[in-house]
C-alpha cells in the first residue's frame, strides 16, 4: 500500500475535527432583531443593548460628533449607519462592537435614510448643503447632489438639507431650509432623477413619512401650517394643511421646535405636538382638519404612538423636559405622569410595545418602563444619552 493512500483517510479527519472545533457554538449565537443602540453624545459612542434581556452588551467608541446623531439599520438587522453631525458616516457591525467603514462626507449632516432595497444610504448635509449617497456595502461614493436653488436676485445659492427620509420605489424625499422646497429623487436609473417642488412654505425645518410612504409633510419653521407632499400623486404638486398650526392665543416662548419624527399615528387620527403651546394637538388624517387640543405638562417635543396606538407617550422641551406623560388614546385622558430622569431625549418602543426606553441625558441614565402597568423595570448607566433606535425600524418606511 502506497503511503500517500494512508496519508489521505487520515488528513480528511484530522481536518473534520479541526472544523468541528471551530463550528461556533449554540451559546455563542445571537440574534439582531432583539437588538438596538443608545447613542452617547458626549463620549462619541454607542452603547449597544439587548432589547430582550434588558442589557448592555457592548460599546462602540470612535464615532464623533453624536450631538445630533441619528441612526439607520441594514435589512438584516445586523449593522447601523450612525449620522454624526459632523459629517460623519459610520457603519457599525452590532454583533462584534466593530467600525467595518467611515467616511468623513461633508462638514456638517444632519441625518440620513436608507432606500427600499438597502442598497444606498443617503446623507443630508447643511454645510455643503446638499443629499451624498452611498453604497450601504462598503460606504463606497455614488453620488452628489446639491442643494441648488436661486434666490430673488437670480443667484445660484445652496440650501440646508432638513426632513431627509426614504420612500418606496428607491426614492428620497428631503427639504430645503433656506430655498423653501420640496426635493423627490428617483434613484433607478443610472443617474439620480430629481424632481423640484418649488415655493412650499418658509423655512421648511423638519419632515416626517407616513408609515405607508404616501404622504411627506414638512414642518415650516417661518410660518404657520404645513406642507404635503403625496406620493402616489406627485403631479398634484404640495397641499397646505393644518394653516393654524404654529398659531393661538397667548402663545409662548418656543424653546425648541418639536420632532415632526415623533408624530404619532392613531387610527384615523394623527397626535402632533402643538408650537409654543402646552398642548397635543389631534387631527383628522382624512381631511387634515385639527379635531382636538389636550392639555399637558409643558411644550410637547415627542408625541409617540404604542404600537397598538392605544397609548399616546408624550415628553417636554426645558425646561419641562424632566417628564413624561402617557395620554390614553380613546378616553383622551393623562393616565400618568412619570419622572424618568433630568433632560429627557428620546424616547423608543420594543418591537411589540411592552416596553418603553426613555434616556435622561443629564441623569446619566435610560429607565425602562412596562406600558401596561406604568412601573419602572430597570434602570441602565450610561454617559449623557440621546437617541435610542432599536432594530426593527430596519423594516419600517422612513424610520
Amino acid at each position: 500500500m502506497k503511503l500517500n493512500s494512508i496519508r489521505k483517510p487520515f488528513a480528511g479527519i484530522a481536518l473534520l475535527a479541526l472544523l468541528a472545533g471551530c463550528q461556533t457554538t449554540p451559546e455563542a449565537l445571537h440574534g439582531t432583531g432583539d437588538l438596538g443602540v443608545i447613542v452617547e453624545r458626549a463620549t462619541g459612542s454607542l452603547a449597544v443593548v439587548d432589547t430582550s434581556q434588558r442589557q448592555i452588551l457592548d460599546q462602540v467608541k470612535g464615532l464623533g460628533d453624536l450631538s445630533h446623531a441619528s441612526v439607520k439599520f441594514s435589512r438584516d438587522m445586523r449593522y447601523a449607519f450612525v449620522f454624526g453631525r459632523d459629517g460623519g458616516l459610520s457603519k457599525v457591525d452590532l454583533l462584534t462592537g466593530e467600525i467595518t467603514a467611515r467616511v468623513m462626507q461633508s462638514g456638517n449632516s444632519i441625518g440620513g435614510a436608507i432606500s427600499q432595497d438597502g442598497r444606498l444610504v443617503a446623507v443630508a448635509n447643511y454645510e455643503p448643503g446638499g443629499v451624498k449617497i452611498f453604497g450601504s456595502e462598503d460606504l463606497e461614493f455614488v453620488a452628489d447632489i446639491p442643494a441648488t436653488w436661486i434666490d430673488e436676485k437670480g443667484r445660484e445659492q445652496r440650501s440646508k438639507v432638513v426632513g431627509l427620509v426614504d420612500a418606496p420605489g428607491n426614492r428620497f424625499v428631503y427639504s430645503l431650509f433656506d430655498a423653501g422646497e420640496i426635493h423627490l429623487v428617483d434613484m433607478n436609473g443610472e443617474a439620480p432623477e430629481l424632481t423640484r417642488f418649488t415655493e412650499v412654505g418658509k423655512n421648511p425645518y423638519d419632515a416626517l413619512i407616513d408609515p405607508s410612504g404616501r404622504y411627506y409633510i414638512a414642518g415650516l419653521f417661518g410660518e404657520d401650517g404645513l406642507a404635503l407632499l403625496d406620493l402616489w400623486h406627485t403631479d398634484a404638486g404640495i397641499q397646505r394643511i393644518l394653516p393654524d398650526y404654529g398659531r393661538g392665543e397667548e402663545r409662548l416662548p418656543v424653546y425648541k421646535m418639536p420632532h415632526l419624527e415623533g408624530w404619532a399615528m392613531a387610527g384615523n387620527e394623527a397626535w402632533l405636538p402643538a408650537v409654543g403651546r402646552h398642548e397635543v394637538l389631534i387631527a383628522a388624517t382624512d381631511d387634515w382638519s385639527l379635531t382636538e387640543r389636550i392639555p399637558v405638562h409643558g411644550q410637547p417635543i415627542f408625541v409617540m404612538s404604542r404600537p397598538d396606538e392605544r397609548q399616546i407617550w408624550v415628553s417636554f422641551a426645558h425646561p419641562d423636559n424632566d417628564v413624561v406623560q402617557v395620554i390614553d388614546s380613546e378616553t383622551r385622558a393623562i393616565v400618568a405622569t412619570l419622572s424618568p430622569g433630568k433632560a429627557v431625549l428620546h424616547m423608543e418602543f420594543t418591537p411589540r410595545g411592552e416596553h418603553v426606553w426613555i434616556s435622561a441625558r443629564d441623569s446619566d441614565r435610560v429607565t425602562v418602563y412596562d406600558t401596561h402597568t406604568l412601573e419602572e423595570i430597570t434602570r441602565l448607566e450610561s454617559e449623557s444619552p440621546s437617541g435610542i433606535f432599536f432594530t426593527h425600524r430596519a423594516h419600517r418606511i422612513g424610520l
